[in-house]
């Protein structure tokens, strides 16, 4: 018996098969090989067409099946993970009205900032655990403020993985974990929120129907199966944002467990067992894929715009597409620790929530033509991630989450040792890397819908742990390369 996973990112679509008795992953693709386009047709706006991401999905797919000789009557259940914070408007016929407005998108930011004042800080922060922020809610609102025509077609809004089951199943559906990232749950309400949806004027009929996050949320219809070459009926039984779904697959689900990822986004994502909340909305407080009204569990979430972008822009701008990461690891170890003054600011990927949504951009500071070279360069952008990482990661420090251990997969920027050593001596914690990716996971967590695993902890636990970080003794070095970037960033908030 076989399990589909799917991670839908804005870089690409990643698949994969597992054995559900062993827990082992049979096939793993990612399509399209190069990175999906993000569109900006204006300053800050990232937008993306959701066809382009269902018609990756029924190529990867068919690579999968293809590949690895895999009998489509054999897979037994289908998950969903997906990039967070996306809007996807759809009509009457269930085709999007316009391009979805994905998570990097910063055209929301004042919109959500007033909102934030006008239903009441304090009753934003005790019901729905953030401000409306730049998220989904506040992206709608936007889309019925600057394009009434197309809003008065809309007939659903969904999320990214929300439009990815509607085309697999016929079936509109969300979350309560999908609302509440969008900022559109009630915590104490356990419903969508009625002050959101009230303030800005939402018709509660847009809201999908909710179905669990782990559960029966819907079968391929024919029509899809055509077009994936799944069979018809296959159920799908999971679906979860890519960060929270990431803390499932290093099987982190219990209070005082982190996991992070570096990808193009970065994240910090620790669970607590209480409803708590940043004052400042800096950082940001979910429903994880095991939260119940009675045994709370929230994901808090640091995330940092410009992690893996602005690593890629260096290579593929300033070093040349010539050099491999390997390679440019090689030469970032060639220089100390610092990088002799040089400092980079990575936060080139839109406004920022650590920094209280400010747009701050990217920045090399402290350049020297007649010292400073291509390995100078690559250690300090990986360095300039690393340290917006310790600096928000400080944060979660401050609301008592405890990061002395992290779990990480080993697929990103945590492959660096440069950059994972500096994070793992700056915060004396220990970095984990299991194998394991955000498609398996949701592969396996799809096999608890369906009963293949007794529960989430049993579908996990086979991730195996690869490498591990430690702190390194030189940590006067690195606080030192830290207090100078964070003097360039103060400087500039």
């Amino acid at each position: 018996m076989y399990l589909l996973g799917y991670d839908i990112g804005s870089s690409s679509i990643k698949a994969a098969v597992v054995e559900a008795d062993s827990g082992q992953a049979i096939g793993v693709v990612k399509y399209p090989e190069s990175e999906m386009a993000i569109d900006a047709p204006q300053p800050d706006w990232a937008e993306q067409n959701p066809a382009d991401w269902w018609e990756n999905v029924c190529k990867a797919t068919r690579k999968l099946i293809r590949d690895y000789r895999i009998s489509p009557a054999h897979i037994k259940g289908i998950g969903i993970a997906y990039q967070m914070h996306g809007l996807v408007l759809v009509g009457k016929d269930m085709s999007p009205l316009r391009p979805s407005i994905i998570w990097c998108d910063s055209r929301a930011v004042e919109t959500g900032d007033r909102a934030f004042e006008e239903i009441g800080r304090a009753r934003c922060l005790r019901s729905l655990l953030n401000s409306p922020g730049n998220f989904t809610a506040s992206k709608l609102r936007w889309v019925q403020e600057n394009e009434p025509g197309l809003y008065a077609r809309a007939h659903k809004f969904m999320l990214p993985g929300d439009y990815i089951a509607l085309k697999l199943t016929g079936r509109a559906a969300t979350t309560a974990s999908g609302l509440s990232e969008g900022i559109l749950w009630d915590f104490r309400e356990h419903a969508p929120s009625r002050d959101v949806l009230g303030h800005y004027n939402i018709d509660s009929a847009l809201v999908p129907e909710l179905v669990p996050t782990c559960g029966p949320q819907g079968k391929v219809t024919a029509e899809a199966a055509r077009a994936t070459g799944l069979a018809e009926g296959t159920p799908v039984t999971y679906r979860a944002g890519d960060q929270p779904n990431n803390a499932l697959s290093l099987n982190t689900l219990h209070p005082g467990e982190v996991a992070a990822t570096g990808g193009t986004s970065g994240v910090v994502y620790g669970i607590v067992d209480k409803l708590i909340y940043d004052e400042n909305s800096r950082v940001n407080s979910f429903a994880h894929v095991n939260h119940r009204p009675e045994q709370p569990r929230i994901g808090v979430l640091l995330c940092i715009n410009g992690a893996g972008i602005q690593y890629s822009w260096v290579k593929h701008q300033a070093i040349g597409s010539q050099l491999s990461y390997p390679e440019m690891e090689r030469l970032a170890g060639t220089v100390p620790a610092g990088s002799q003054g040089l400092s980079v600011l990575p936060f080139g990927n839109g406004a920022e929530r650590m920094l209280n949504n400010k747009n701050v951009g990217g920045y090399i500071a402290n350049l020297q033509f007649n010292r400073h070279q291509r390995p100078h360069l690559i250690r300090a952008a990986l360095e300039g991630v690393a340290f917006a990482f310790v600096y928000g990661m400080n944060i979660l420090k401050e609301m008592g989450l405890d990061v002395r251990q992290i779990r990480v997969g080993n697929d990103n920027l945590f492959q660096s040792a440069v950059f994972s050593s500096t994070i793992a001596t700056l915060m004396d914690s220990r970095i984990e890397l299991y194998e394991t990716t955000g498609a398996a996971g949701a592969a396996k967590a799809a096999g608890v819908g369906i009963g293949a695993y007794a529960g989430l902890e049993e579908a996990m636990k086979q991730a195996a742990i690869v490498n591990a970080f430690e702190p390194l003794p030189e940590k006067e070095l690195y606080q030192e390369a830290y207090a100078r970037w964070e003097g360039e960033l103060n400087a500039r908030l």
